[in-house]
C-alpha cells in the first residue's frame, strides 16, 4: 500500500470541475477547519496537476501544515525531486475527502519546492458527492485474493460495508492474465492474530499493472450463517434505555459507538447510518463490549452476520433524511462468567424472579434442600460424616461462583422455591443436577428452572470457552419427572446418537469388608487405547449410546485431563483414573474412578467408581470387589460409591445394589429436538395448572 502513495497516480476522472456548478458551496473559514483536522490526524490532500501538452492529470499525496488564514502549506508525502518532475505540468486543483464527498479547491499557486507546495485559498470551494456509503482508508490488513486455485497476496487500501478496494502483487511465475475479471474471487482479511473476514466476491473496477493491480470489489452475499440454522432461537429482548456495543474496528482502528435495537445470548442487532456504515457482512469484531453502563460491560467476540435496509426504517420522524441499515452480529465466543452475567440479566427480563449464578445465601439454600425433602434419610446418613466438607464445597461452588459451575435459582423475596445446577465434570460434558423445588411455594418453580437452563443452554453452547457438546443426568426410573423429562426426550428422539439412556446399578462398596488383591491369572493395570477401542466395539453392540463420548472413555482421550487442572486452579479436587481387569491378557472390564470433592454431587456420583463389564459371563463377585478394594484406597471415605454397568451383570452374579441410575445424555446437536419435545411438556404442566 505505500508503494501506492510514493509513485504519482493518473487521475482518470478528469470531469470534476464540470460538477461545481451542482455542488455545494464551502466557505475558506470551513475549508480552514477541514484542513486543520487533516493535519491533526496527521492525513493528506491530493495535489493535481494537468499536462501542458497531453492534458493527462497526474496526482501526488502533500500533508497539509497548520493554517490560520488564507495562506496553505503542504508538504509531499514522498518529496525527492518532485519540482523538476512537473516541468512539464501546470498545478490545476487539489482534493479532499472525508470518504465520502469530495471537496474540491481551486486555489491560487504561490510556490513549489523538492519539500512541498503552497497555496492561496480561494474564498468558495465546492463540495462534490460521490458514493452513497463512505469509504474507510485502512493500514495493516493483509489480503488473500484467490480465483481458480490463484493465490495473489496484498494489502487492502480502503473500505466501506458495501464494498472495498484491495492492491495485490504478482510474483513470478503468476501473471494477471490469470484474473477473470468476469468470475468471482474468494478474499480473505487478516491482520497478525486473526482471520479478519472470508468471502466470495465480484470484481467491480479494476486498475492495469505489471506487478501491482487494484481491485475494487463487492461481497456476493449480505448475509451469512455461520452456525447451523435453529428452529428455537433465543429469546431477544429490547431495553430502555438500551445498552451500546463499543469497539476498535478491526480494519479502521477507529473506536465505533452504536445502540443495541434487540439483545440474546447468542447475538444481538443494531442499526447504523447507511452513509457511514462500517458492519461489512462476514467481518470478524475480535474484541467488542455491550455496555450497560461505564463499569457495568460484558465483552465478547462478535461476527457480523447480516445487514438490511429496509423500508420500516423509513418510518422515522419527517425530519430524519438519513436511510439507516439493521445489521445482526453473533457472539463467537464470550467467557464463561461474561455468559453468566448477561444471563441473569436476560433471565430477570422475562422472570424477575429467576436468577442465573446469583450469590446464595448458603444457609437458605441447605435449609430448602432438607426442607424439599431432597436430602431424605438415608442420603443425610451417608452425608452427616462429611457435613462440614459439604458445607465448604458449597460455599466455594455458590460464593465464588467458579467457571466449572451454573446454578439457576427461582426466588421471591428472598425465599428459594426452585433450584436446578450443573457442573462441567467431563472436557466438554456439563452433568445437570440437584433438581428441586418447594411444594409450599409456586408450583411452576420447578419447569421455571428448568426452562431456564434450557435456554442457557440453547444460548452458550456452541462458544469455545462453555465446552459443551454433551450434557448429562442420573436419574433414577421410578422418579416420574425425570423420566418424563429425561427419558421421554430420548424416546422421541430415537437416535442412540442424538440422545441415550444407560442403566447403571448403584450401590456402596465398604472398604472394611474386603481386604484381598487380586491374583494371577487376572490383573489390574491402566487402561491403554486399545482396551479404550475394545471396549468402544462392546458399547456399540450392547447400546450404541453417547456415554463413551460423554465420559471421556474415547481412546482419543486418554491423556487428556485438562479438566482436573481447572478444578486444581479453582481450588477444587477432580481426578480421573482409568484401569483395565485382564484375565490372562483379555480384557474383561473397565473401571473409572472419579475422585473429587465429597460433596460435589450429594449422591457422590462425582466421587465414584464407574465400572463396565464387557464379559460379565467370566468375572466372579470375589474378582470384583477385590479390584474395587484395590481402586478404593483413591478415597478417604469409608463407603464408596460404585456405578455398575450393565445391570444384567449384578443380577447374574446376585450383587446386592440400592437402586437402579439411568445416564442421559444429549448430544447437543439435537438441541432443536429437545426444544420441541419439551416445550410441549412445559405448555401441558402450564395448561394442566391453569385448569
Amino acid at each position: 500500500m505505500d508503494s501506492l502513495r510514493r509513485i504519482p497516480q493518473l487521475f482518470h476522472n478528469t470531469s470534476l470541475d464540470n460538477q461545481t456548478e451542482d455542488g455545494k458551496k464551502v466557505n475558506k473559514k470551513h475549508l480552514i477547519n477541514i484542513l486543520n483536522y487533516i493535519n491533526f490526524q496527521a492525513g493528506s490532500i491530493l495535489i493535481n496537476f494537468k499536462h501542458l501538452k497531453y492534458n493527462t492529470i497526474i496526482s501526488f499525496q502533500a500533508r497539509p501544515q497548520p493554517c490560520l488564514e488564507t495562506s496553505l502549506d503542504c508538504l509531499w508525502t514522498e518529496p525527492a525531486g518532485l519540482k523538476q518532475n512537473l516541468i512539464s505540468y501546470k498545478f490545476l486543483n487539489f482534493l479532499l475527502t472525508d470518504g465520502l464527498k469530495l471537496i474540491l479547491v481551486k486555489a491560487d499557486l504561490k510556490e513549489i519546492t523538492d519539500e512541498g507546495i503552497s497555496f492561496d485559498l480561494p474564498e468558495i470551494c465546492y463540495e462534490l458527492s460521490h458514493r452513497k456509503v463512505r469509504r474507510h482508508l485502512c493500514e495493516g490488513i493483509q489480503v488473500d485474493f484467490i480465483q481458480n486455485s490463484a493465490i495473489f497476496y496484498g494489502f487492502l487500501l480502503n473500505f466501506s460495508a458495501v464494498s472495498f478496494c484491495v492492491e495485490v502483487s504478482a510474483v513470478p511465475p503468476q501473471s494477471f492474465h490469470w484474473v477473470n475479471p468476469e468470475g468471482t474471487v474468494y478474499i480473505t482479511f487478516k491482520n497478525k492474530q486473526d482471520i479478519l473476514y472470508s468471502g466470495e466476491c465480484r470484481i467491480i473496477r479494476q486498475t492495469y499493472g505489471q506487478k501491482k493491480m487494484t481491485f475494487v470489489l463487492e461481497p456476493v452475499n449480505n448475509q451469512m450463517h455461520r452456525f447451523k440454522p435453529k428452529e428455537f432461537r433465543s429469546v431477544r429482548h429490547k431495553f430502555s434505555p438500551s445498552p451500546n456495543i463499543v469497539f476498535t474496528h478491526p480494519l479502521t482502528q477507529k473506536m465505533i459507538h452504536l445502540a443495541v435495537e434487540d439483545l440474546s445470548g447468542s447475538g444481538f442487532s443494531t442499526e447504523e447510518c447507511l452513509e457511514g456504515s462500517v458492519l461489512l457482512p462476514g467481518l470478524v469484531i475480535p474484541e467488542l463490549y455491550i455496555e450497560f453502563a461505564r463499569d457495568f460491560k460484558i465483552k465478547c467476540k462478535a461476527q457480523i452476520l447480516n445487514r438490511n435496509a429496509c423500508e420500516v426504517w423509513r418510518l422515522r420522524k419527517v425530519e430524519d433524511e438519513k436511510t439507516y441499515v439493521k445489521c445482526g452480529i453473533t457472539i463467537l465466543d464470550m467467557d464463561i462468567q461474561e455468559q453468566g452475567r448477561i444471563s441473569g440479566l436476560l433471565h430477570q427480563v422475562t422472570n424477575k424472579k429467576s436468577y442465573v449464578c446469583n450469590r446464595v445465601d448458603i444457609d437458605a439454600l441447605w435449609e430448602f434442600f432438607f426442607e424439599t425433602g431432597f436430602i431424605y434419610p438415608k442420603k443425610y446418613a451417608l452425608m452427616h460424616t462429611y457435613k462440614e466438607k459439604f458445607k465448604e464445597t458449597y460455599e466455594k461452588l455458590y460464593v465464588q461462583n467458579p467457571h466449572i459451575a451454573r446454578h439457576f435459582v427461582y426466588q421471591d423475596k428472598g425465599v428459594i422455591q426452585g433450584h436446578l445446577s450443573m457442573i462441567r465434570f467431563y472436557e466438554n460434558t456439563w452433568l445437570i443436577h440437584h433438581h428441586a423445588s418447594s411444594r409450599a411455594g409456586d408450583s411452576r418453580a420447578g419447569l421455571v428452572v428448568l426452562n431456564q437452563i434450557r435456554r442457557y443452554i440453547n444460548d452458550f453452547y456452541r462458544l469455545y470457552s462453555t465446552n459443551m457438546n454433551y450434557v448429562c443426568c442420573y436419574f433414577r426410573p421410578d422418579n416420574k419427572f425425570p423420566q418424563r423429562v429425561f427419558g421421554g426426550v430420548a424416546k422421541y428422539i430415537n437416535d442412540q446418537k442424538g440422545s441415550s439412556v444407560d442403566p447403571f446399578a448403584y450401590f456402596h462398596y465398604q472398604k472394611n469388608l474386603n481386604n484381598t488383591e487380586i491374583t494371577e491369572p487376572w490383573a489390574l493395570a491402566k487402561t491403554q487405547p486399545k482396551d479404550l477401542l475394545e471396549l468402544e466395539g462392546f458399547y456399540e453392540y450392547k447400546s450404541g449410546g453417547l456415554m463413551l463420548n460423554a465420559l471421556d472413555l474415547k481412546s482419543d482421550m486418554i491423556e487428556n485431563d485438562d479438566i482436573s487442572k481447572e478444578y486444581h486452579g479453582l481450588g477444587l479436587k477432580r481426578e480421573k483414573h482409568s484401569f483395565s481387569l485382564k484375565k490372562d491378557g483379555v480384557l474383561k472390564a473397565v473401571m473409572m474412578v472419579n475422585v473429587s470433592d465429597i460433596g460435589l454431587n450429594m449422591a457422590g456420583l462425582t466421587n465414584c467408581i464407574h465400572v463396565i463389564v464387557l464379559d460379565y459371563d467370566d468375572i466372579p463377585c470375589n474378582t470384583l470387589y477385590s479390584s474395587l478394594f484395590m481402586l478404593s484406597k483413591y478415597y478417604e471415605q469409608d463407603e464408596v460409591a460404585i456405578l455398575l454397568y450393565p445391570v444384567g451383570y449384578a443380577d447374574g452374579q446376585s450383587i446386592p445394589y440400592d437402586k437402579i441410575y439411568n445416564l442421559w445424555i444429549l448430544n447437543l446437536q439435537y438441541l432443536d429436538s429437545y426444544f420441541k419435545y419439551t416445550e410441549n411438556l412445559i405448555n401441558r404442566n402450564k395448561h394442566k395448572n391453569n385448569v
